[in-house]
C-alpha cells in the first residue's frame, strides 16, 4: 500500500500549521516555500483540511491559515484520512464503505490478514499527534554536542 503525494504533502502542511501554533495566520506562501509545495498544490489540500474541520482560514493582509485546533490533539491519522480518505488496503475492509465487500467475505481468509493490516496501518497513524511531530523535528534539528 502506498500513499499519495496528497498525503504526504497534506501532513506537511499541517506539520507547518503545528510549528508555528499561537503565532497567527500562516500565508499560504509561506507554508508552500517552507515545506517545497506547489503553491496551487498545496490550496487545493488547504481547502480540504479546513472543510473537514481540521484548519481555519483568516481573510485580509495578515491572513492565513492556523489549526482549529491545538497540535497535541491533532493525530496523523486524522489528517491522512481527510485527504485520502478511508485507510485500507483492500477495499473489503474499508471501514467506511461496506458497499465493497464482496460475495466471498464470509469464507476468505485473506480478508482476515487485510483486516489486521489496516488495524496495523490505523494504530501507526492514530498513536502519533502533530505535536509529535514537531517535537521529533526539534530533536533531528539540535546540534550535536
Amino acid at each position: 500500500m502506498k500513499l499519495s503525494t496528497r498525503a504526504e504533502y497534506g501532513l506537511r502542511a499541517m506539520f507547518e500549521l503545528a510549528r508555528h501554533y499561537g503565532q497567527g495566520p500562516i500565508p499560504l506562501r509561506s507554508i508552500a516555500e517552507e515545506q517545497g509545495i506547489s503553491e496551487n498544490y498545496l490550496e487545493q489540500l488547504i481547502a480540504v483540511l479546513r472543510r473537514s474541520g481540521l484548519v481555519e482560514s483568516t481573510r485580509g493582509p495578515q491572513g492565513g491559515y492556523l489549526l482549529a485546533y491545538p497540535p497535541e490533539a491533532i493525530k496523523v491519522g486524522d489528517v491522512i484520512r481527510v485527504v485520502e480518505g478511508p485507510i485500507a488496503p483492500m477495499g473489503c475492509v474499508n471501514e467506511d464503505n461496506q458497499s465493497e465487500i464482496c460475495g466471498r467475505a464470509g469464507t476468505c481468509a485473506s480478508r482476515v490478514i487485510w483486516k489486521k493490516v489496516r488495524d496495523s496501518i490505523n494504530e501507526v497513524l492514530d498513536g502519533y499527534y502533530l505535536s509529535d511531530m514537531v517535537r521529533e523535528a526539534e530533536r533531528l534539528c539540535k546540534p550535536e554536542p
